[in-house]
């Protein structure tokens, strides 16, 4: 009798799903916050440098620069920023979504330390101490002594007290503030004031107060003064003719309204305690981020649409089932994501989307168990229940070795890199319980409805494959129909991998890696424009602004985008040249990328790469070892590598750009292959406790390769599964995530070839030379029927 009540709670359960989902998800899209590469913006990596001898850089200073930083980002009106302490002296800066990324930046770089000078920088020293205000007696009155030329600084402002205002006599815009004690002040100006006695000159006056924004020693103001006016570093250099008894403070110069402001919240925000030296940038203009986003969304509903409709046509309605589960999955990740106030990047969009593909991947675990357990004869009910609980143990194993690798990923990697392993790390987790207790609920109620009875077709499985069970027959692992001996041609398969790791390496010896500049160090700069950019026209731009790229490439749909790598750093001003020039010439400075990065940077990139991949390696071989056997760790290692070279290699081969989110992609498809790798052995392990005993190198063969055969199915709808999803992002995805996604699709192939042909087939090998010595036999402990004594 059919059970109609769990049908209804069913479609209850589905009707309660697609409300909240349909309600909510606009407002969840909305409030998750952008990363630069999609909304445009900038990030600067500094290392903190003490300001004077001695200066100890310690956590409270890191603490109050970060501080500082936020005042001033709070007085531009960026709301998305992030500041962060990186290691004991850095300090990374993100600012996505502003207009004017150059002002920005200068709002950033500068240490904002207001100093009061002489004209020539001879000090009025008092006490030695350029910021004490008790002046002493000295000899001649007139004479100011000259061993430093600090007469006054910010530290002795009232904070706060800067504004913007504007000259009574000629209205021309001003910053105003106070001092905090106009005594003092008084003293000061006195002093200046008697300077100018009979030593003024057409072009200057000995009695000005030069007043400046981070003076660097060696700066001169009569240098300055041969300076056209906008270029002059000095503020301005008013001329103090008698002692001031005031407290107010006027600071005028050629401002406009916009830049009298600026500079009043610069001096409000207080100046750094510490000199900050620029170590790596990028930036993204607002357009190449729109640009970014909607390709990617795009080559990411494709993709998962192409898996939404694999698992319908394939597994019928188990299918439907992995459908919802997966809907849901999506939901709940963006969800989480938005509760955690994480920043979604482009990266982040890729892990989200290969996420689904890997979400499946549990699902089509389950789904193979029990049409097995179909196909043996078991009834459905019976079939649903020992397909899950034998699943289960296979799932978790060979999550537990993805989620390893996203967690070194997320250890060792950049700001994007981190971002993607943050969104793997949750879709590894949510994708578990989606997957496994999501879909067992929703398929449990049809299940125990008894609506499926003497259905198998609903599972994909069709009549005249099932057995009887009664006869007790084994069912035969057959692919299309047919059963493949993987064992009986391992040499061939071992002879291939051998010489396509000795060509790859041959290819890398001679072509070398096309090495990106996160690992070499140097700049890189991207166009984009409405139409086909010329490579000879951009090429002669740069030489119009005195610069020489190593090399141009054009990328885009209709390459419309032009790259351009030099291998210097360029400095901040030849930058805002480029962005004003070349932004110009094909639309905006909005239209311009730029990213940069100095050789202590790279050489870090490319030490913790490899400190990455030897953990994550280190991790799985405890994990597989404890789980299993040295030996089948051993393989799974060998299994990986295996994979990430044939990566490296292909990308010598098509001289493809290899930067620091390759690493990302090889460490993905490290813990991909290990989570195929294992579903392999987690069967083979099976099928040896099934048989209790074995003793000769026969038996195991047979055993190693039935194994291949039960898991080949899972394997090959996995990989076509995120095989889907990866290629959509490479084919249709942004530019920034295509080399990435070509590395993904390439690990996947070559992951699965290291599962079935090369990790398990290599323990058989091992395994089997033991057996002599060391057979295999599996013990059930006897029970002792209650404790004794």
């Amino acid at each position: 009798m059919i059970k109609r009540s769990r049908i209804v709670a069913f479609f209850l359960l589905l009707l309660i799903f697609a409300g909240t989902i349909g309600t909510t998800i606009q407002g969840i899209s909305k409030d998750i916050r952008l990363g630069l590469d999609l909304q445009g913006g900038f990030e600067i990596l500094y290392e903190v440098k003490p300001i004077e001898e001695g200066q100890e850089i310690n956590r409270d200073v890191m603490e109050a620069t970060v501080e500082t930083i936020y005042r001033r980002v709070d007085a531009l009106g960026i709301s998305e920023t992030n500041v962060s302490i990186e290691e004991e002296d850095r300090i990374r800066v993100q600012l996505a979504g502003i207009d004017d990324q150059q002002k920005a930046r200068e709002l950033l770089s500068t240490s904002a330390r207001l100093s009061f000078r002489t004209i020539d920088d001879d000090p009025i020293r008092i006490n030695d101490q350029p910021l004490s205000l008790e002046l002493e007696e000295e000899n001649e009155p007139n004479e100011p002594d000259t061993e430093k030329g600090e007469i006054f600084n910010g530290s002795n402002i009232v904070e706060g007290s800067a504004q913007q205002a504007f000259n009574q006599q000629t209205n021309a815009p001003m910053v105003t503030l106070k001092v905090k004690n106009a005594n003092d002040f008084a003293k000061v100006t006195e002093k200046v004031a008697a300077l100018g006695d009979d030593k003024s000159t057409p072009a200057y006056s000995e009695n000005s107060m030069v007043i400046w924004m981070d003076f660097d020693e060696g700066d001169s103001y009569l240098a300055e003064l041969q300076k056209p006016t906008e270029e002059q570093k000095f503020i301005s250099a008013p001329r103090v003719s008698e002692r001031l008894m005031t407290s107010d403070v006027q600071i005028t110069g050629n401002f406009t309204v916009e830049e009298a402001k600026e500079l009043a919240n610069i001096i409000n925000a207080g100046s750094l305690p510490v000199d900050m030296e620029e170590k790596f940038s990028t930036s993204v203009g607002a357009q190449f981020g729109a640009q970014a986003m909607n390709k990617t969304i795009v080559a990411g509903a494709i993709g998962i649409g192409l898996i939404f409709i694999f698992m319908m046509l394939y597994y019928r309605l188990p299918g439907v089932v992995a459908v919802i589960t997966l809907s849901l999955y999506v939901y709940l990740i963006l969800q989480v994501f938005e509760w955690m106030n994480g920043v979604l990047t482009l990266p982040g969009i890729a892990a989200l989307v290969l996420g689904v593909g890997m979400a499946v991947d549990a699902n089509i675990i389950t789904y193979e168990r029990i049409k097995e357990e179909l196909k043996a004869g078991k009834s459905t009910l019976s079939a649903f229940k020992s397909g899950n609980s034998r699943s289960l143990a296979t799932i978790l194993d060979a999550n537990i070795t993805t989620l390893l690798a996203a967690v070194v990923l997320f250890a060792f990697g950049t700001s994007s890199v981190k971002g993607f392993a943050t969104m793997l790390i949750l879709s590894i987790i949510v994708s578990f319980i989606t997957a496994v207790y999501g879909s067992r609920l929703l398929l449990g109620l049809w299940v125990n409805s008894r609506a499926l009875n003497k259905k198998p077709r609903l599972f994909g499985v069709k009549q005249k494959d099932i057995k009887n069970i009664e006869d007790g027959e084994e069912v035969e692992a057959k692919v299309l129909g047919r059963e493949f001996d993987f064992v009986k041609n391992r040499k061939k398969f071992f002879g291939l991998s051998v010489f396509l790791v000795l060509a790859g390496a041959i290819v890398i010896a001679f072509n070398g890696l096309n090495l990106g500049i996160d690992f070499t160090n140097g700049s890189r700069v991207q166009v984009l424009a409405e139409n086909t950019i010329d490579v000879d026209e951009i090429e002669q731009d740069f030489e119009n602004l005195g610069l020489n790229p190593e090399k141009i490439n054009s990328s885009g749909d209709n390459n419309e985008i032009a790259v351009a790598r030099f291998d210097e750093e360029l400095t901040k001003d030849k930058i805002a040249e480029i962005r004003t020039t070349l932004g110009e010439k094909y639309g905006s400075p909005e239209n311009i990328n730029t990213s940069i990065v100095s050789p202590i940077v790279a050489q870090e990139l490319v030490k913790n790469a490899v400190y990455a991949v030897a953990i994550a390696s280190i991790g799985i071989i405890i994990y597989v070892t404890i789980r299993f056997e040295f030996y089948f760790a051993l393989t799974a290692i060998v299994a990986l590598l295996h994979d990430a070279f044939f990566i490296i290699a292909l990308f010598s081969i098509t001289r493809l750009e290899f930067d620091i989110t390759i690493i990302a992609a090889i460490l993905t498809i490290v813990g991909y292959s290990v989570n195929d790798t294992i579903v392999t052995f987690d069967r083979i392990r099976e099928n040896l406790k099934l048989k209790k005993r074995v003793r000769t190198f026969k038996e195991l063969s047979e055993i190693v390769n039935r194994s291949l055969m039960q898991t080949l199915p899972r394997s090959i709808n996995t990989v076509l599964t995120v095989i889907f999803a990866a290629l959509m992002l490479m084919l249709f995805g942004a530019t920034s995530i295509t080399n990435f996604s070509f590395a993904l699709v390439v690990g996947l192939i070559a992951g699965t070839y290291s599962s079935l042909f090369i990790a398990a087939q290599l323990w058989l090998v091992w395994r089997g030379s033991m057996l002599d010595k060391k057979p295999i036999q599996y013990v059930e402990k006897k029970k002792t029927g209650g404790p004794q004594v």
